[in-house]
């Protein structure tokens, strides 16, 4: 399975690991992990979690208090949010097409 990031859930990503590098040198690269640990449970089992809103779903990253929003259209993961669990955790439907494809 294809994986392609929205731009901006690329940039939320770039932003956290630079959070987490900051607040303690090398936690930045083990959240990476994590979200690219929580990206192969996806490709391997996209239907796991449950439906969310128009279509998305989200797996929780372990250990850190974000989960990847994503969508499956056939054979392409779509990432859609890297999103903070805590701060406005649905700001990303915004990002989501009016009509549910």
């Amino acid at each position: 399975m294809k994986v392609r990031f929205f731009k901006i859930a690329q940039y939320e990503l770039d932003d956290a690991v630079e959070y987490y590098n900051v607040e303690r040198p090398g936690l930045g690269y083990e959240f990476l992990w994590e979200v690219f640990e929580a990206i192969d449970r996806i490709k391997a089992f996209p239907e796991a979690w449950q439906p969310f809103h128009r279509g998305t779903r989200k797996c929780q990253i372990r250990r850190f208090p974000y989960g990847v929003i994503y969508k499956q259209i056939d054979k392409l993961l779509l990432i859609i949010a890297v999103a903070s669990l805590h701060r406005r955790p649905d700001y990303w439907i915004v990002r989501l097409p009016e009509k549910q494809s």
